[in-house]
């Protein structure tokens, strides 16, 4: 099996606000990664067990799967099992802060996000989970 750390990271972002995932993607892309986008649930986790991704940066509130569903579907899917997980969400930073563990996120960041503690998160968690 080749190194991962060595490689350039795969990470997935997926929000149905085409701004919001316009501007995660084009931010990330500066972070020598690969992106790949979903815009709802239901094609984030098509691509993430297709492309198995390094890190899946997802928002909460999408149509059809939400994001927890989805990090829970991630969790439950052996083929998968080095994937990290940022739950993105408007809802209230308590409520994220209690709930995103419960589905087995790594980490959670509250909309509106400064673009540098996304920076540090997503470096965390791709550090955390062997990937840089």
């Amino acid at each position: 099996m080749a190194d991962k750390s060595r490689q350039k990271p795969t990470i997935l972002v997926a929000d149905d606000d085409i701004e919001i995932l316009a501007l995660v993607t084009r931010h990330l892309r500066r972070l020598d990664a690969t992106i790949l986008e979903a815009s709802d649930g239901e094609e984030a986790l098509k691509v993430a067990r297709r492309e198995k991704p390094d890190l899946v940066v997802l928002d909460v509130m999408m149509p059809g799967m939400s994001g927890w569903e989805v990090c829970r579907a991630i969790r439950e899917d052996a083929s998968l099992e080095g994937t990290g997980v940022i739950m993105l969400t408007g809802i209230g930073e308590r409520l994220n802060e209690m709930t995103s563990p419960l589905y087995g996120a790594d980490d959670h960041l509250d909309k509106p996000f400064d673009f540098d503690e996304l920076d540090k998160r997503v470096e965390s968690v791709l550090q955390k989970k062997g990937h840089r």
